[in-house]
């Protein structure tokens, strides 16, 4: 396997999550973001507090100190945000994913059989970032779909719509292929 390529590739699958669970963010009034569906759900909020306590915990002295940090409150993360601003939110949430990008951007194809540990248990470079291209998009699927449900109005598709698949492929293939 070529650890440069591998690097590259997890880089894009974290963008496009990122990408994803921000546009569909951006179809929910804030007002609707700490809406759960059941006391034991998720709101949208919750999971931008969860994820960005993650990554800010996971990445941060990533090659240096164990991925869960001391000052992480995760239980916290799960609590209803009173009084916090879609600004703050979205500051931790931007944070959260800054340290992702820029651990993952120092990376070297050598670091990929390095060893470092995750609340005290060894992981090689390469499983600790499987380990959360897991985490994160099974949450960005959760914040996904909850954000669908509470959007106001007609939900704009985040892929392919409904009954464009035709469409979608025929564009897809007339397309030069990207190097």
């Amino acid at each position: 396997m070529n650890g440069a390529i591998y690097l590259r590739d997890a880089l894009l699958r974290f963008r496009e999550a990122q990408a994803q669970a921000d546009r569909a963010l951006a179809q929910v009034p804030f007002e609707r973001w700490a809406e759960r569906l059941d006391p034991e759900s998720n709101s949208l909020a919750t999971l931008l507090l969860h994820l960005s306590g993650n990554m800010r915990s996971r990445w941060t002295d990533f090659l240096q100190s164990d991925g869960e940090k001391p000052d992480r409150d995760r239980d916290a993360e799960f609590e209803d945000p009173d009084g916090l601003s879609q600004e703050a939110l979205l500051a931790r949430w931007a944070q959260g994913w800054a340290c992702l990008f820029a651990a993952l951007e120092a990376l070297q194809e050598t670091d990929l059989d390095r060893t470092i540990t995750i609340r005290g248990q060894p992981h090689t470079v390469l499983e600790a970032i499987n380990r959360q291209l897991a985490h994160y998009p099974y949450h960005v699927g959760q914040l996904v779909f909850l954000a669908k449900h509470l959007a106001t109005e007609p939900w704009q598709s985040l892929s392919v719509p409904r009954h464009g698949s035709v469409a979608f492929n025929a564009a897809m293939f007339k397309r030069p292929s990207e190097s």
